[in-house]
C-alpha cells in the first residue's frame, strides 16, 4: 500500500491539508448514500476464499504482513505490492492505512482472500492523489493475508504427538537433536531439515537459537512432535533473514525431538526384570555373555545381537566396550533385563560410527543378560539332596562311576541329558573322559547324591565351545551319582585283592602243558574275577580288557605266553626301577 505522501507503497494518513479538504467534502455529505445503485457508506467486503483453518483473526494493533491489487472501478490497476515483489508490512486499526483498508482488514485469517470496495470518504476523497487517484474515486482491493501477529504475542506451542514414555524433558542447557519443517504462516517453506539428511543438533538456553525455538522445545520429550508458532521479534525481527525469511515474519516449525542430553548426564539404569535368587552381581574383569537390543532415543535399532543368533561376549570394566557400556553393565544378575541409556560423550561423542550412529547420539540398550564368569572362577557346587543312610564312601579320583546329568545354559536353554538316551553316563574320574569341572564336581559325592553344578567356561568347553554348546558358556549341571566302583591304578587292567597265586603260570595252565594260549588265560582271570580273587579295570568290556591283557604277557606275539614271558605289572616296574638306576 502507500505510506503517507508517497502514493508507491501504502495508504495512510493525508496531509493536514488533504484531510480538511476531506472532511469538508464529506460535511456536504458526499460518498452517504444508500447502498442501492447510490454512494457506499462503508467499505463493502468480499470474503471470496476462507481457509478452513483460522486460529486467529486481525484485530485492532496487530501486525500485518498482505499482498494486494488496487484497480478503479473500470479494472483499472493503480497499485500493486505483486509488482514490487514486496509485500506490505504494517499495524492496522492505529490509523496508518486509509479508513477503508483498516476496516477491510478486521477479522481476516491468514491465506483468507478478500474484495475491499472502498467508498472515496474511506479512502483519499474528494481530493485524490495527485497524478494517481481521481478525486472522488471508489477504490477496489484485493487482498490476501499472509501474516499477523501482536507485540504482545507469545511463543505458541501445539503438541501434536506426544510419545508414552518420556524419560527425560528438554532443559535450558541440554543439546537436543530434532528434525524440523520450517514455514512462514502462510504455509510457504523457507528450511527443512529432512532435505539435509540429518538432524539439526544444538545446545537449548545458550543462544544458538532464535529466542523463540529456545522456549519452544523446552519440555520436549524424545519422540515428541509439536508445532511452534514464533512471533517475529523472537525470530528475525525487522531483518528477517537471507530471501527466504522476509522482515517481519512469523514462523512455523513443525519439530520432532530426535533425543536429548546434557554434558553433565551420566549412564541411566532401569531395570526391566530381575529374576529371583541372585547371589552374585557382574563386575570389573567378568566375562559376560549377552544379548542387547540398541536403538536411538526415538526407537530407531541400529543394532541387534538377536539378528545374528549370537550372544556378544566381552569383558566388562576392561575397556573392551564403550565407557557407557562397561559401566551400564557391573552390578547385573545372571538373566536380568536392564535398560541402558547412554549420552553420547560416553558412547560415539559428536562424530557417532558408520551409518547407523548419528553424531552425538544418545544410546538405548535393553540388555539381556545370559551367564557371566570370571576366569578364576572354581565350580560352583550345590548339594541338591544327599541319601538319607549313612554314606561311608564317597567318589573319588580313579573311580568308576555311573550318573545321571541334565545340562542346559544359565538361561535354562536345554543342552544334554543322560535321560535322552536310557542310561547312565560312565566315566573313571581323573582319566580326561569328562570335562574338568565335572570331573570336579563329581569327587565326593555320595551314591544317590544329587548335585546342581555350575562350570564356568574355563572348566568345559572354553571360548570356542563345542558341538550344541556356545562358546565361553556357563554350563548349569544336575547330577546324580548312581553306583560306584573303586578304580585302578593308572596302568593297570587287572588287580588281586590279595596277593596272587604262588605258581601263578602253573595256575594258569590248565592243561599243563607249559603253554598259555588265549582260552586259557581268558578262563583263568574270569575265574578269579568270578571267585572274588580280583577285578577287572570297571566300565570296559572284559573281553577286551582280557584280550589286552594277553597281548601284555604274549611278548613275542606268536599267540601263547610262556612261563618266561609272564610277568606281573609290579614286577615290571620294579624291573623299570632297576634299569633306571
Amino acid at each position: 500500500m502507500f505510506p503517507a505522501g508517497s502514493p508507491s507503497h501504502t495508504f495512510c494518513r493525508l496531509s493536514l491539508l488533504q484531510l480538511l479538504l476531506l472532511l469538508q467534502a464529506l460535511g456536504r455529505g458526499l460518498g452517504r448514500a444508500s447502498p442501492a445503485g447510490g454512494p457506499l457508506e462503508d467499505v463493502v467486503i468480499e470474503r471470496y476464499h476462507i481457509p478452513r483453518s483460522c486460529p486467529r483473526e486481525v484485530q485492532m494493533g496487530d501486525f500485518v504482513r498482505y499482498h494486494y491489487n488496487g484497480t478503479f472501478e473500470d479494472g483499472k490497476k493503480f497499485d500493486s505490492s505483486y509488482d514490487r515483489s514486496t509485500l506490505v508490512a504494517i499495524v492496522v486499526g492505529v490509523g496508518r492505512l486509509i479508513t477503508g483498508m483498516d476496516r477491510g482488514l478486521m477479522g481476516m485469517c491468514v491465506n483468507e482472500r478478500r474484495r475491499l470496495i472502498v467508498p472515496p470518504h474511506l479512502g483519499y476523497g474528494s481530493i485524490g492523489v495527485a497524478g494517481l487517484i481521481p478525486p472522488d474515486s471508489t477504490l477496489y482491493f484485493d487482498v490476501v493475508l499472509l501474516d499477523v501477529w501482536n507485540k504482545a504475542d507469545t511463543v505458541q506451542v501445539s503438541t501434536l504427538l506426544r510419545p508414552p514414555h518420556c524419560p527425560r524433558m528438554v532443559q535450558d542447557g541440554d543439546f537436543v537433536r530434532y528434525h524440523y519443517n520450517g514455514t512462514l504462516l502462510n504455509g510457504t517453506p523457507f528450511d527443512t531439515s529432512y532435505s539435509r539428511g540429518g538432524t539439526y543438533d544444538t545446545y537449548v538456553g545458550s543462544g544458538w537459537l532464535i529466542k523463540g525455538m529456545d522456549q519452544g522445545l523446552l519440555s520436549m520429550c524424545p519422540g515428541e512432535r509439536r508445532k511452534i508458532i514464533i512471533p517475529p521479534f523472537l525470530a528475525y525481527g525487522e531483518k528477517g533473514y537471507g530471501t527466504v525469511i522476509p522482515p517481519q515474519a512469523s514462523l512455523v516449525f513443525h519439530v520432532l525431538l530426535i533425543d536429548v542430553h546434557n554434558p553433565k548426564d551420566t549412564v541411566q539404569l532401569e531395570t526391566l526384570e530381575l529374576p529371583p535368587g541372585c547371589v552374585r552381581r557382574a563386575k570389573a574383569g567378568d566375562f559376560m555373555r549377552y544379548h542387547y537390543n540398541g536403538s536411538l532415543m526415538d526407537g530407531t535399532l541400529f543394532d541387534s545381537s538377536y539378528s545374528r543368533n549370537h550372544t556378544y561376549n566381552t569383558y566388562i570394566g576392561q575397556g573392551y566396550i564403550i565407557p557407557g557400556m562397561d559401566q551400564g553393565l557391573q552390578g547385573v544378575c545372571i538373566g536380568e533385563r536392564r535398560r541402558v541409556t547412554i549420552p553420547p560423550h560416553l558412547a560415539y561423542g559428536e562424530n557417532g560410527t558408520g551409518d547407523k550412529i548419528p553424531g552425538s547420539a544418545v544410546l538405548i540398550f535393553d540388555v539381556h543378560v545370559i551367564d557371566f564368569h570370571n576366569p578364576a572362577d572354581p565350580v560352583e557346587i550345590k548339594t541338591l539332596s544327599r541319601p538319607s543312610e549313612s554314606c561311608n564312601e564317597t567318589s573319588k579320583l580313579g573311580d568308576f562311576i555311573r550318573y545321571h546329568y541334565n545340562c542346559s545354559l544359565l538361561d535354562g536353554t536345554r543342552l544334554f541329558s543322560s535321560h535322552d538316551f536310557g542310561a547312565p553316563q560312565e566315566a573313571t574320574l581323573g582319566a580326561n573322559k569328562v570335562i574338568e569341572g565335572l570331573d570336579t564336581g563329581l569327587q565326593g559325592m555320595c551314591v544317590g547324591e544329587r548335585r546342581q553344578l555350575v562350570v564356568p567356561p574355563h572348566l568345559a568347553h572354553g571360548e570356542s565351545g563345542a558341538r550344541g554348546v556356545p562358546g565361553s558358556a556357563v554350563l548349569l549341571f544336575e547330577v546324580e551319582l548312581v553306583s560306584r566302583e573303586d578304580g585302578l591304578p593308572t596302568g593297570y587292567l587287572f588287580v588281586w585283592h590279595k596277593d596272587p597265586p604262588t605258581n601263578l603260570f602253573e595256575d594258569m595252565d590248565l592243561n599243563k602243558d607249559g603253554e598259555v594260549p588265549p582260552e586259557e588265560f581268558s578262563s583263568f582271570i574270569k575265574a578269579q574275577v568270578n571267585e572274588g580273587k580280583g577285578r577287572l579295570m570297571p566300565g570296559q568290556d572284559p573281553e577286551k580288557t582280557i584280550g589286552d591283557m594277553f597281548q601284555n604277557q604274549d611278548r613275542n606275539q606268536d599267540g601263547k605266553i610262556t612261563a618266561e614271558e609272564l610277568k606281573l605289572k609290579s614286577d615290571e616296574d620294579q624291573e623299570r626301577v632297576h634299569e633306571e638306576l
